[in-house]
């Protein structure tokens, strides 16, 4: 049976809810974060599973030997569905078991269905699945997955909505905001909320301690620094400001004095935290979609304004690390872990790699987290999520969807915790956070998180786009740019980003 060799994001996070050794293993392999480089495979990012090996945008890859082992079917005479596991998480090898227990469970439960699995390897599972659409012979559900991965198969998912509606599914068990969230464009639902991973601001207590400056805000709406000298909006310039006193060169100069080296910095104020997407980056000013109502390429302005605030902070503040510091000796390729980044914009799934590393690792305890700062006087914390899809072509999407009915509702936390995910399901997150606090005894404040879920992204970042693998490439390439290039003029770098995006869409018709 194939396995994955590369976990995931989302993936790496089953480990802090299983057991300590496998934390310590979480965060091996490589992200492709322009940022961020690999350097240390015991602090380094785990891989995304849209980092992968590409996948044919339109499902034509020829025909290869299955890279898949199919767990054998339980006997009886049950309508099949067969579930392709391994485009996002769940063909670890510390994973594949437990899940093969509960499917037989599924199929001894009852005669009805009889529910076959395929656990692909993470690496070859975009070809491995494109191979079987274009042969004809699509699994009936695909997951779990996030909305990136899962863009490579644009146009291939069935809209739930009937589906939903038929089954009286209740919906109230998920906050609203991640029901919308879930809708595209045109008003279709292709999945429900099932794993979650918001954003927030990491930030570092001793750090904050050393300057003697106030935590950020724990509440969204919330003031910065409320009774003390730095009182004030808790926004994107309070946070610049706070960056600038949290940022030290080697001689002890913090960004606000005139005598600071910005080319011997030794503790930065703020970092993207393994975000390689300009996209997700640009949402700390605000939520957008690059595809304009007319179908053409359109960087929001929102976002052009974020990456000239954050090349600046690069370059000329010197208060976020660059592309040769991000992977130099003082950050190690894991920034804020190194204990030597103040504050970090990333999700709720970088509890993965906030450890030492090792067979035995040292959890972090120096870090809490605070409320993303307004820009505009709105907030927004944008999303991750993992989902199950039923394929369009399905021969049986009513008991494919009695399948994810039992994996959303009758065994959400048992597959949960496989995966070591958030439960988007409101009566189920206290036990996923009570796993996180035996690691993290410092006592974090997760209900950050849970506010979080009220500002989403929506548009969400991950959105489809035309040419979806070609188009993320291009647009990931800015992130390279902002990151190494300190000349760098953004406007021609934008104007240039929508012609090609242009060009790329016009010529997949």
């Amino acid at each position: 049976m194939l396995r994955t060799t590369r976990s995931t994001r989302r993936a790496s996070i089953g480990a802090v809810a299983v057991s300590l050794a496998l934390v310590a293993a979480a965060c091996g392999g490589d992200d492709g974060d322009g940022g961020d480089a690999a350097v240390d495979e015991s602090a380094t990012a785990p891989a995304d599973e849209s980092a992968t090996a590409p996948a044919d945008e339109s499902a034509t890859a020829p025909a290869t030997e299955s890279a898949a082992e199919t767990a054998p079917a339980a006997s009886g005479d049950g309508v099949e569905v067969r579930w392709f596991v391994g485009l996002g998480t769940g063909s670890q090898a510390e994973q594949i078991d437990r899940q093969q227990a509960l499917i037989d469970e599924f199929n001894e439960s009852q005669d009805a269905i009889t529910l076959v699995a395929e656990f692909v390897d993470n690496a070859t599972a975009k070809e491995a699945l494109a191979t079987q659409i274009a042969g004809g012979n699509p699994p009936d559900i695909i997951g779990p997955v996030g909305r990136e991965g899962a863009n490579s198969f644009s146009g291939q998912y069935l809209d739930l909505g009937p589906l939903i509606e038929s089954s009286g599914i209740d919906l109230s068990q998920y906050e609203p905001e991640q029901i919308e969230a879930r809708r595209n464009p045109d008003g279709t639902i292709d999945s429900l909320p099932f794993a979650s991973f918001p954003a927030a601001l990491f930030f570092n207590k001793d750090l904050f301690d050393e300057a003697g400056l106030p935590y950020p805000p724990a509440e969204y709406g919330a003031p910065y620094g409320e009774g003390t000298e730095f009182e004030g909006t808790w926004d994107t310039a309070k946070l610049e400001e706070i960056a600038k006193i949290l940022t030290v060169d080697a001689n002890g100069n913090d960004a606000t004095s005139p005598d600071f080296d910005t080319t011997q910095v030794v503790q930065w104020g703020f970092n993207h935290q393994w975000t390689e997407d300009p996209k997700a980056q640009g949402t700390l000013f605000g939520a957008g979609n690059i595809v304009a109502d007319d179908g053409t390429a359109k960087v929001p302005e929102q976002w052009v304004e974020e990456w000239k605030w954050y090349h600046s902070m690069i370059w000329d503040i010197g208060a976020s690390p660059n592309a040769e510091q991000l992977g130099g000796d003082v950050l190690g390729g894991n920034a804020f872990n190194s204990g030597k980044v103040a504050m970090a914009h990333t999700h709720l799934w970088y509890t993965c790699c906030l450890n030492s590393g090792g067979d035995a690792p040292e959890f972090r305890t120096f870090w809490d987290v605070a409320a993303l700062p307004a820009h505009n006087g709105v907030a927004t914390a944008k999303l991750h999520a993992d989902t199950f899809r039923i394929h369009k072509d399905s021969a049986n999407p009513e008991a494919a969807f009695e399948v994810l009915r039992w994996i959303q509702e009758d065994k959400a936390l048992d597959f949960l915790t496989i995966y070591g995910a958030m439960p988007a399901r409101i009566d189920l997150r206290d036990p996923y956070f009570e796993n996180l606090d035996v690691n993290f005894t410092q006592g974090v404040n997760w209900d950050v998180f849970l506010e979080g879920l009220k500002y989403v992204d929506n548009p969400s970042h991950e959105l489809d786009m035309p040419a979806y693998v070609e188009s993320d490439t291009r647009i990931k390439e800015l992130d390279d740019l902002l990151n190494t290039n300190p000349d760098l003029d953004i406007d021609a770098a934008v104007a240039e980003l929508e012609a090609d995006l242009n060009a790329i869409w016009t010529a997949a018709g």
